[in-house]
């Protein structure tokens, strides 16, 4: 049997050690926040779970998160819907269209990239003070004249509700789907392009037929890494979402997600009982981003397996 070289061996040891310290951390955060929402988690039972009123007022704990994860959902569902046709469109525009031109494609790509280093809060103050309005005054309320029939269009266009939200996100993940995207149409052979343009294929054929079902794959986990920032993101939310408990069809309503509400009246919790649900609600939260990767997983294993396999 071969000697193994000591290189190896601790190469293999450290990134062991690695991989057994993230599975740690992992562990002890989602126990730390088990305990500490356990006397919410006594109190209250399923009612946190099921309930659909959070109103905390002297001794009245009426405590529900559905709003709040409501809440999470559907703006990380507008950003998905409105920066992944973006995102994808940047990164097929300098892989594609910019192939000869790379000192063009560099400074565009750099641009947007920019975007990820914005603090979240600058976002917020932007979304709150210019975006929120411009919002407001030429897509809501146009919007609501024209199309408040339907119940996504209806209530009073107020600047501060999901739509809003979902636009700052959507914004948000947009550089890190168009980067991701952009390495991963890189890496796609040029073999794969020059056979469907010697069947006689146009430019949009070779990238619908070719381009994309190679990378269809890493596109969709350069997806779940941009969701994942919508489903986390703070700040920027809280300051433009309205921070109100609603379940509600309405895209101009006032809202809040998991992670606003924390950071937005944690320190204010008059009780530790109030304190406790709302770790309860960074539990949620927790096991609803997990949940996330997990069907990402899982859907990524059956675009790269087979579709032998049913979810």
């Amino acid at each position: 049997m071969p000697k193994v070289p000591k290189g190896d061996l601790t190469l293999k040891a450290a990134a062991a050690t690695a991989a057994i310290l993230i599975i740690g951390l992992l562990g002890s955060l989602a126990v730390e926040l088990f305990l500490g929402s356990t006397p919410s988690i006594n109190k209250f039972g399923l009612s946190l779970i099921l309930g659909k009123t959070w109103d905390p007022l002297d001794n009245v704990y009426l405590y529900g998160a559905p709003p709040f994860v409501y809440g999470t959902i559907l703006t990380s569902a507008i950003a998905l819907l409105i920066g992944l046709p973006i995102s994808l469109g940047v990164a097929i525009f300098l892989t594609e269209k910019l192939k000869g031109k790379k000192t063009i494609a560099y400074v565009l790509g750099t641009v947007i990239e920019l975007l990820a280093v914005v603090p979240s809060v600058i976002y917020g103050l932007w979304g709150l003070f210019i975006l929120g309005p411009f919002l407001r005054d030429y897509v809501e309320a146009p919007l609501h004249r024209y199309l408040g029939f339907i119940p996504i269009f209806r209530g009073t266009p107020l600047g501060s509700d999901f739509f809003t939200a979902g636009v700052i996100l959507a914004i948000m993940i947009i550089p890190t789907i168009s980067a991701v995207s952009r390495d991963i149409l890189n890496a796609v052979p040029n073999s794969q392009r020059e056979a469907m343009y010697s069947l006689g294929g146009t430019d949009w054929e070779v990238i619908q037929k070719s381009v994309l079902p190679y990378a269809r794959s890493g596109i969709f986990g350069a997806t779940i890494l941009g969701l994942g920032r919508a489903v986390g993101e703070t700040m920027a939310v809280t300051m433009v979402i309205g921070n109100m408990p609603n379940i509600t069809a309405s895209l101009f309503s006032p809202g809040y997600t998991l992670s606003s509400v924390i950071a937005n009246v944690f320190t204010e919790a008059p009780s530790a009982l109030y304190r406790s649900a709302l770790i309860e609600l960074g539990l949620i939260l927790f096991f609803v981003a997990l949940i996330i990767n997990l069907l990402a997983r899982l859907l990524l294993w059956r675009m790269t397996r087979g579709s032998h396999f049913r979810i």
